[in-house]
């Protein structure tokens, strides 16, 4: 009989015929369901095309076998590179430098150096170069992994091109190798500088890189050095004259104070704190006497036999063009190069008789004598259809006068920078902004032209209307040319060509991007004919546009001027003959140097037939050309 509870069982029970064949109990029915859920999420993970190469076990695996293959090349490097034997730096050739028609201006190249010991080199000064160059040289195995990095993320942001150098590489360099910019090189540095390491003591490798180092003024070595820039041997160095030694290692040619520019004065003067300051990390230096030291100036420089004259400012523009170029300056003091430059005899021979004649020739009288010493002229002339310099003038003497008048920024220009604001200013959007935003249209166009516009005088509206800034007369040169050449940036330039065997190196070409529109030039033109002076005109007697004046402080006169064929920038500068420091100009003014101009012009031209300026629609209105005078 069926009660109520086998009714209650029946209608819980399930039905066979609707159960599922395969089902079984149900703690395996959810085990599955899980299963079937877990193979569902798997399908929808799965990856494909080249995401299935990336997982992190495999990233890790790759990252791994990149390691050792790593380790293994740099294996077979650093058995297969030996030590070689040194250089052939003692055999070092001389440079020849050569007009542009191939006749010789000059030799250079003698080797400078006298090797000393290092117990001769006093310890302050031995601290000071490691403060300098590697302050983990005592303890870092030759190389310096964070140091290279360091140098590498340097060069990528644009921070400079800093190799990270340990004193063992950059001994290694000097000493062993050559100073290309390869990577084959940079491979070869590392590991010989490895085994230097290994093979020599700490002393060894520094004695080593103080007297193969290059430090300018033709010294090689730390010795010599001492006699260049403080007249005294190693023996004697202050840490303060050591520490500007060593600052000086990183650019000899910027940072020799006899001609650095202000801002390089800047550098070289912020690098000396800043090798002291670390001296003072290391605890090398005490603060006390630290903060009680002050810059040490050196003595003027020697200048080299046989670069009397012009020759040796000839020389300096060609060698640092080379160097701002990218050749370093251990490599041309190597020798072995001929460097051909821009130099037109004729004009140059012009251009030196036509200053000297200016400079000293009129002087009678003890009075006149001491104002023309008083006195420094420098000048430079261009060719604005390539850029290339065809003459200058750096003073009276190379051996007299070692700072070149005609490349030096020292002193300020005056009225001849109104054209660059007048360029700015055509732009019609500059004329409604705000004074400091004029002051900004100004500066860009000053540095598009090629002015350095990080020397001061850019501060002020006042500043830049009163032409407060330094610039020298080749840079003012170039900024002419580029008005005379349509806008476009003219960069002068003095090497035509320089070949060592096989090898070749040059500056870029000199004209360069368009600086200003071209019509602005043409109006910057047509407004310096109506400004030049009708002497000047008169003299040359051919189209002419300039402008001439003296500087605020009126310790500068300038006169830049050209024609179509020839842009030549001609400086006074007033400077004490004892003490070298700017004065006033006292019997130079604006027309003795726009005297110096025309007459230069006159005889650089005589025999060319005069050219006329030209616009987009015809000659620009000048007075009628006669026949130029004869020489």
């Amino acid at each position: 009989m069926a009660g109520p509870l086998t009714a209650l069982r029946a209608r819980r029970a399930p039905d066979p015929e609707q159960a599922p064949q395969d089902a079984g109990p149900p703690g395996r029915r959810r085990a599955k369901g899980r299963e079937k859920g877990r193979g569902k999420g798997r399908e929808k993970r799965k990856r494909t095309g080249i995401r299935r190469f990336f997982t992190w076990r495999k990233l890790l695996l790759y990252v791994v076998c990149l390691f050792a293959l790593l380790i293994g090349a740099f294996t077979v490097l650093y058995y297969s590179i030996d030590v070689p034997e040194a250089n052939a730096q003692a055999k070092a050739q001389s440079n020849v430098y050569t007009y542009r028609d191939g006749t010789i201006l000059a030799r250079t190249g003698e080797i400078n150096r006298e090797m000393v010991s290092l117990d001769r080199v006093p310890t302050g000064v031995q601290h000071a170069f490691v403060a300098a160059e590697n302050k983990s040289f005592y303890q870092d195995p030759g190389v310096d992994p964070m140091g290279i990095l360091r140098g590498l993320v340097n060069t990528v942001t644009g921070k400079g091109t800093q190799g990270g150098s340990t004193i063992t590489q950059q001994y290694v360099k000097n000493y062993y190798l050559s100073q290309e910019q390869t990577a084959t090189r940079k491979i070869k540095e590392l590991v010989i500088s490895l085994k230097v390491d290994q093979r020599s003591s700490k002393e060894e490798i520094l004695r080593g890189y103080l007297n193969t180092s290059y430090f300018g003024r033709v010294a090689y070595g730390v010795q010599a050095a001492a006699r260049a820039y403080y007249d005294k041997d190693v023996d004697d160095l202050t840490v303060g004259e050591g520490a500007y030694l060593a600052a000086l290692v990183q650019a000899p040619s910027q940072y020799d104070w006899a001609v650095a520019t202000p801002k390089a004065k800047r550098l070289v003067t912020q690098r000396w704190n800043y090798v002291l300051d670390n001296m003072v990390d290391m605890h090398w230096l005490d603060p006390a006497q630290r903060k009680g030291m002050r810059f040490p100036e050196p003595v003027a420089p020697d200048p080299a036999p046989g670069l009397g004259g012009q020759a040796g400012y000839l020389v300096d523009a060609a060698r640092n063009e080379l160097i701002s170029s990218g050749v370093s300056e251990q490599e041309i003091a190597a020798g072995g190069w001929t460097i051909t430059l821009t130099i037109d005899r004729a004009k140059q021979r012009a251009l030196e008789k036509t200053m000297r004649q200016g400079l000293d020739g009129s002087a009678k009288g003890k009075r006149a004598r001491a104002d023309a010493a008083g006195t420094q002229g420098g000048a430079v002339s261009v060719d604005p259809e390539n850029g290339h310099i065809v003459a200058l003038y750096g003073g009276r003497d190379y051996t007299k006068h070692y700072l070149s008048n005609a490349t030096r920024g020292d002193y300020q220009v005056g009225p001849v920078f109104e054209p660059v604001i007048t360029a700015a200013s055509i732009d019609t959007k500059a004329r409604q902004k705000p004074a400091a935003d004029r002051l900004r249209a100004v500066r860009s166009t000053a540095r598009a032209l090629g002015m350095d516009t990080d020397s001061g005088g850019f501060d002020t509206e006042q500043s830049v209307n009163l032409g407060l800034m330094g610039s020298s007369p080749m840079k003012l040169a170039g900024v002419y040319a580029s008005f005379a050449h349509q806008g476009e940036r003219v960069t002068p330039s003095i090497v035509k060509s320089a070949r060592r065997g096989d090898e070749t190196a040059g500056p870029p070409d000199a004209v360069g991007d368009r600086a200003i529109d071209a019509e602005t030039a043409r109006m910057i033109t047509r407004s310096l004919v109506d400004d030049g002076r009708p002497d000047a005109m008169r003299a040359v007697r051919r189209p002419m546009a300039g402008k001439g004046g003296v500087s605020d402080d009126k310790r500068a006169a300038w006169f830049v001027g050209y024609t179509p064929d020839l842009v030549t920038a001609v400086a006074l500068f007033g400077e004490d003959a004892t003490t070298r420091k700017q004065i006033r100009l006292k019997n130079a003014g604006l027309q003795r140097v726009t005297d110096l101009w025309s007459q230069y012009t006159d005889r650089a031209l005589s025999g060319v037939p005069a050219a006329w300026f030209e616009d987009g629609s015809g000659a620009i209105p000048v007075p009628t050309p006669t026949t130029p005078n004869e020489p």
